[in-house]
């Protein structure tokens, strides 16, 4: 970074900034680390020599906030991918089942923003479409914050409930379904070719979230890619410019990811490849009656306080998802 031409290419030199300030970040976590552990013990010696009851009761409290830390510093290691540093795109789409399915995305929106809000990370409503009855057809957010990607893409996939429904009158026990896709929010310099002639750029009056002034001019935007027929919609914007660039951004996310896991397949050829919204594709299980539990079909981590998950409270799912995925990198390596 010394050297007189480091800069000459804006993007190489960006990015070897962004390397350098993580492993700076690193080595600081860890003197603090090392200073935490020597304050720990002479607390450990002091509550020897004196009996002193308060000292130990912050060894304690030392060590467990300690352990905390190594472990939030150990799962972030895993997050070495392309993107995993990205903010996330998080979109949510009930399955086949009317109100009750869209009763559960609903559940599962409010599911992980709370999570981003445990986080500390700031969640943006893109787009969203209520359901006549209750729930929601659909929602796209955006939650902004360093390695929000890399923690949620594990999640992407379809997500079962079972219950009984409070929107049967006989008291039912039913099953729905609601997909979740996460997409990296690709920088500006992160280019994905899109041919203008295979849009059709759709503006129309927004509705729902948002506030009063969505519904005075027709500022949302809905692209379509015709090639491979994907849509992205965004009204959070006054500016019908800003929500256009928006859903240019999401489409780009969804094309390069398309591409990727296509490794250079034609595009249309993954368009028959994506799991249907029902039984047997599911990634997690939330089981609400006749017991509660919680099982990812993945790792087979199961947690039986359903409030505490639906909550917000979801690291161990996210941490035994990337335990999973780094050991099988690593077998891969």
């Amino acid at each position: 970074m010394t050297g007189s031409n480091f800069w000459d290419d804006n993007n190489i030199a960006r990015k070897t900034a962004q390397r350098l300030d993580k492993i700076k970040n690193i080595l600081i976590q860890i003197r603090n680390f090392e200073d935490k552990l020597e304050e720990t013990e002479l607390f450990i010696e002091m509550g020897r020599e004196d009996d002193d009851q308060e000292a130990l009761t912050e060894v304690e409290k030392n060590l467990n906030s300690l352990e905390k830390s190594i472990e939030i510093m150990e799962t972030r290691q895993k997050l070495n991918g392309r993107y995993d540093i990205k903010n996330a795109i998080l979109a949510i789409h009930p399955g086949a089942g009317g109100t009750e399915s869209q009763d559960w995305a609903e559940m599962l929106f409010r599911m992980y923003t709370r999570w981003a809000e445990k986080e500390d990370y700031h969640v943006q409503i893109l787009d969203m479409l209520n359901g006549e009855e209750a729930g929601i057809k659909r929602v796209t957010i955006l939650i902004e914050g360093e390695y929000s990607y890399g923690y949620l893409k594990g999640e992407s996939g379809v997500h079962r409930l079972v219950r009984i429904s409070p929107f049967d009158s006989s008291g039912r026990r039913h099953t729905s379904f609601a997909s979740v896709d996460i997409l990296p929010e690709l920088d500006d310099d992160i280019e994905v070719e899109i041919e203008e002639s295979n849009l059709k750029i759709e503006t129309y009056r927004a509705s729902g979230a948002g506030g009063q002034h969505v519904n005075k001019t027709d500022s949302a935007v809905r692209i379509t890619h015709l090639p491979t027929g994907t849509v992205v919609q965004c009204q959070n914007e006054r500016s019908q410019h800003k929500n256009k660039k928006m859903a240019m951004k999401i489409l780009q996310s969804r094309l390069l990811e398309m591409k990727e896991e296509a490794q250079a397949e034609k595009i249309q050829e993954l368009r028959g490849n994506h799991k249907e919204i029902a039984w047997g594709s599911q990634i997690r299980s939330y089981v609400f009656h006749p017991y509660n539990m919680i099982k990812d079909h993945r790792t087979n981590v199961e947690e039986g306080n359903v409030g505490k998950v639906m909550d917000g409270e979801l690291d161990e799912f996210i941490e035994a998802y990337l335990k999973m995925n780094g050991k099988r990198s690593k077998n891969e390596g």
